[in-house]
C-alpha cells in the first residue's frame, strides 16, 4: 500500500521580506529591553522624573510621528522608484538609533522631551518607507503568512528582551543598557543595507 507522502513545510521568502523581517527583530528587540522599564528609569535617573513626565514625553513622540509620518508618506509615493523610500528609511533608522544613545546622558526632563521628538521624527521616516517597501515586495498568495510570519517572530524577540532588560538594568546600569538599545538598533539598520540592491533604485 502506498502512503501519501508528507508534505515539507518550507518557509520559502524573498529576500528583501526577509531582511525586513529581520531589521524589525533587532530593533524592536533593542527597544524592548528599556520598554518596560522606562518609568523605572525615568523616576530614578531624571531629576524631577515622575510618571507625569513619562505620560507627557510618550505624548510627544506620538504627536511627533503621527503629525509627520503622513506628509512623508505622500511625499514618498509621489517618487519614482525606491530610492527615496530606501533612504528615508535609513535615514528613520538611524535617527531612532540615536535616541537610544541620547538616554544615556538625559539627566533632565526637557533632555527626555527632546530626545523623544528626535525618536519621533525617527518613526515618521521609518515606518512609512518600510511599509511601502514591504507591502511592494510581499509575494503573492502569501500576504496572510509573510506578515503573520513577521509579527510572530518582531514579537517573540520583544517578549525575550522585555525579560531580559529589567535583569540588564541592575546588572550593568542604564546607561550600558542604553547603549546597547543603540547597538541592536544600529545592527538593525545594517540589515536594511542588504536589501539595496534589490530595489528599484532609479528615479
Amino acid at each position: 500500500m502506498d502512503w501519501p507522502r508528507k508534505r515539507k513545510f518550507k518557509i520559502n521568502i524573498n529576500k528583501i521580506i526577509q531582511f525586513l523581517t529581520y531589521s524589525d527583530i533587532l530593533m524592536m528587540s533593542g527597544w524592548g529591553l528599556v520598554s518596560p522599564i522606562l518609568a523605572v528609569f525615568v523616576a530614578d535617573q531624571i531629576v524631577g522624573g515622575d510618571v507625569k513626565l513619562v505620560g507627557l514625553s510618550t505624548t510627544v513622540y506620538f504627536i511627533v510621528k503621527c503629525f509627520l509620518q503622513i506628509p512623508v508618506a505622500k511625499w514618498i509615493d509621489g517618487g519614482k522608484g525606491e530610492r527615496d523610500d530606501f533612504w528615508v528609511m535609513i535615514t528613520g533608522s538611524l535617527l531612532i538609533s540615536l535616541s537610544a544613545f541620547l538616554f544615556m546622558w538625559a539627566k533632565l526632563p526637557w533632555h527626555v522631551y527632546a530626545i523623544q521628538v528626535v525618536n519621533g521624527l525617527g518613526g515618521a521616516l521609518s515606518y512609512p518607507s518600510w511599509l511601502a517597501i514591504f507591502t511592494r515586495h510581499i509575494d503573492k498568495n502569501k500576504e496572510a503568512f509573510e506578515w503573520s510570519f513577521y509579527f510572530t517572530t518582531v514579537d517573540l524577540g520583544a517578549a525575550l528582551a522585555a525579560g531580559l532588560g529589567g535583569f540588564l538594568a541592575v546588572s550593568i546600569g542604564y546607561k550600558f543598557l542604553f547603549c546597547l538599545v543603540g547597538i541592536v538598533s544600529l545592527l538593525g539598520t545594517f540589515f536594511l543595507v542588504g536589501i539595496m540592491d534589490k530595489l528599484k533604485m532609479k528615479s
